[in-house]
């Protein structure tokens, strides 16, 4: 697969996540009807959705944070995973742009923002990033996981965490997501703990799944 295949798929699966997720939010906000727990659906489907459609082409990681994970664990080399970095960022922020576009104002509705103590707020993004990271770690580099599933366990993972952190930290676990929404939005008082806490849980988990395998897979 060339390098070139790499990095359009992974800024057509990181477009897709921010142009429905986001966008699921943003409607939300104006019309109503999905919810939280609608929203954070959305966002684990097309996670699924974009894993099936491009996985096998860029692995998609879809998120700095994965990609740095990867990076530090040496399933990838930098070569590689500066540009993912950059067209993930770059999808991100198109994908709100064409948002702010259709949403206006209301696309402030899709910026992550903290509701908690900052503290906490590190923490709980470190934390469900830890266990994305794992979950993708376990799925995308161990030989003996279910491949047929991935797309179901990362999806999944994404819409739980979600559900449970989205009300008190938007739940963002990637970089990228957070970039192209605060931007557009000019949300962006809390921006450095959206790029710091997902990049440490990620390579916390990544580490914690390549220590636990150790070389039997």
């Amino acid at each position: 697969m060339t390098s070139n295949a790499k990095w359009l798929a992974e800024f057509i699966g990181t477009f897709a996540l921010v142009f429905f997720g986001c966008g699921a939010a943003a409607m939300d906000a104006q019309f109503g009807g999905l919810g939280g727990v609608g929203v954070s659906l959305v966002f684990g489907l097309v996670i699924m959705a974009m894993i099936y459609a491009v996985g096998h082409i860029s692995g998609a990681h879809f998120n700095p944070a994965v990609t740095v994970g990867f990076l530090c664990t040496k399933k990838m080399d930098a070569k590689d995973g500066i540009p993912f970095v950059l067209a993930q960022c770059a999808a991100a922020c198109l994908a709100a742009w064409c948002l702010k576009i259709g949403f206006g104002s209301f696309l402030s509705a899709a910026a992550t923002q903290v509701h908690i103590p900052i503290a906490q707020a590190f923490a709980l993004e470190v934390i469900i990033t830890f266990f994305l990271m794992f979950v993708i770690s376990a799925v995308a580099t161990d030989s003996r996981a279910a491949k047929n599933l991935s797309g179901v366990a990362i999806g999944g993972t994404v819409a739980l965490a979600s559900m449970f952190a989205g009300p008190l930290t938007g739940a963002s676990m990637n970089p990228a997501r957070s970039l192209g929404p605060a931007l557009l939005s000019g949300e962006l008082q809390s921006l450095w703990l959206y790029f710091a806490a997902p990049v440490l849980g990620a390579v916390l988990g990544a580490k914690s799944y390549q220590f636990m395998r150790g070389k039997s897979a």
